[in-house]
């Protein structure tokens, strides 16, 4: 399975997102608005084995797995000291698409898992062995969850729990270990908070809209959400996490037993509240990613346990029964969706297919070279942080490349070559019809229409992009704030839910404008 996420992240071309990260780890920034730098260092340390390819982009997807494999067994080993059940706990993930295929798509939740696996880790260690260091090392890690992805926060109430309902918890209260764990994790994620009150506190503001956002109910959204976690999870395997996590939840709660109290606390909470959320908002396919290995582990646990707690034999038999139904059709549909990619010409999903959809990026980039040669021009211009990310990508500092409009997502990045920009012709790329913003009328900017290039994946158009040749006009790298050119998409808003917010930027009342942005946008 290894051997097939290598293949897998090799062969495949990278998605936008993944080429917006690799930008990313090409600065020196201390964070970024959408997130904190973990996924940047992660790829960096990839490319620096590979070089920037696609597998040397991945590759530390692909190290993230086995890292959290490694992690669930010896967690389900000094719970259990049972081997079928620390068998289960490397087979679970494989079976389930969002770890045995997609771990190789890297994305932040990518970085934050084996460091969020390895904070419960610690807790586990600290379980068993009474010795309070442990406490350093959990710190130490949910430091470095939260220098990945904010939703490592989600976890803090099994921690709570752990610390708060057994009998021990006078004990942790009053001693200095968790509250220096707390300090430790503070001082590995400052980066984040230094980087913020350097910007205004612009990544949190960025990200924590979805939290305080209020929408009327919608089925699309909970239903989505719903079939998405069936779909990457497992059609199986996801009851069978459930139930088992259920019943963790149950023995830990009744006994105060520390570990069933802090797995299926991790996955129960962050579980409910997507849930809540998506009844009005639609959850990323990603942001559930972090809560599931600790629901693989309490589900190898409670594969022992049960017949250890004397249930009845019927109930035994048929968990194990589920449990092995789950990790082999997942297994089997895992593999199916790689060769399905990897080996197969068909299209089956139309314009909806999720790789699909961010693929053929090189034929954009190949008219775009071959304008840059007619016209002259030194330098691309976008309007779209993807169609920016995938010309980075594919020209990889052989022409700079400039997003001219928020320029709030760029806040710390090096110049990308201003000396070929500045009373040059540029060329502008962009998907139509976004080509036609109404923020160009502020600029001065001259605009040539030179062609359009459709970006095809097999056989389907998914998208038709503009392109121009522009002079007479010089990008602003850091405009001011209050700047139409500034300002980052809203990513949700209080009067018409996500899918609106998606497909409208709000500038700045002063500034007169309103202008249609990527339909798509979904990061």
């Amino acid at each position: 399975m290894t051997a097939m996420r290598l293949v897998y992240a090799s062969v495949l071309e990278l998605r936008t997102d993944e080429a917006y990260y690799w930008t990313w780890s090409k600065e020196s920034a201390l964070a970024f608005l959408d997130h904190p730098p973990g996924i940047a260092w992660l790829i960096r340390f990839g490319t620096a084995i590979f070089g920037d390819t696609n597998l040397g982009v991945r590759f530390g997807g692909i190290v993230a797995m086995l890292v959290t494999q490694l992690l669930l067994a010896d967690i389900v080993r000094r719970v259990t000291h049972d081997m079928r059940a620390v068998i289960f706990a490397v087979l679970l993930p494989e079976a389930a698409l969002y770890y045995g295929l997609l771990m190789a798509k890297v994305a932040p939740d990518t970085a934050m898992i084996p460091c969020a696996v390895a904070m419960l880790w610690a807790l586990v260690r600290l379980d068993e062995s009474g010795n309070r260091r442990w406490w350093l090392a959990a710190g130490l890690f949910a430091g470095l969850a939260l220098l990945s992805k904010f939703t490592a926060i989600m976890l803090l109430p099994a921690v709570a729990a752990f610390v708060l309902v057994p009998d021990w918890r006078r004990r942790w209260l009053l001693s200095p270990y968790p509250w220096a764990a707390m300090l430790i994790a503070a001082i590995v994620f400052s980066p984040v908070l230094i980087w913020n009150v350097q910007h205004d506190w612009a990544s949190f503001r960025f990200q924590f809209v979805r939290a305080v956002a209020t929408h009327p109910f919608s089925f699309r959204t909970v239903g989505e959400f719903v079939g998405l976690q069936f779909g990457l999870v497992g059609f199986v395997l996801l009851p069978v996490v459930l139930s088992g996590v259920t019943l963790t939840a149950w023995r830990g709660y009744r006994t105060r037993e520390p570990v069933a109290i802090l797995l299926s606390t991790a996955v129960l909470v962050p579980f409910l509240y997507f849930l809540w959320k998506s009844l009005t908002l639609r959850v990323g396919d990603t942001w559930p990613m972090f809560l599931w290995p600790a629901g693989f582990a309490a589900t190898a646990i409670n594969l022992v346990m049960l017949p250890r707690e004397n249930f009845p034999e019927w109930m035994v038999k048929s968990t194990f029964h589920w449990a092995r139904m789950a990790v082999i059709s997942g297994i089997v549909f895992v593999v199916c969706v790689f060769f399905y990619y990897v080996a197969t010409p068909w299209n089956l999903i139309g314009r909806t297919d999720p790789i699909g959809g961010e693929a053929g990026y090189q034929q954009v980039a190949a008219s775009a070279r071959e304008q840059l040669q007619k016209t002259g021009a030194t330098w691309i211009a976008t309007t779209d942080y993807r169609t920016y990310a995938m010309l980075r990508w594919y020209f990889n500092s052989e022409v700079p490349v400039v997003q001219v409009n928020e320029r709030g997502r760029f806040q710390g990045f090096a110049d990308p070559g201003m000396k070929l920009i500045k009373d040059h012709p540029g060329l502008y790329v962009a998907r139509e019809p976004d080509h036609r913003l109404p923020l160009w009328d502020l600029t001065g900017a001259r605009r040539e229409p030179l062609e359009r290039v459709e970006r095809v994946w097999r056989g389907m158009v998914m998208d038709t992009y503009a392109l121009e040749k522009l002079t007479g006009w010089t990008p602003e790298l850091s405009p001011p704030p209050d700047s139409p050119l500034f300002r980052w998409r809203v990513l949700a808003g209080s009067d018409g839910g996500e899918m609106r917010a998606a497909h409208t930027t709000v500038i700045p009342a002063h500034a007169g404008i309103q202008y249609a942005a990527d339909s798509r946008f979904k990061h």
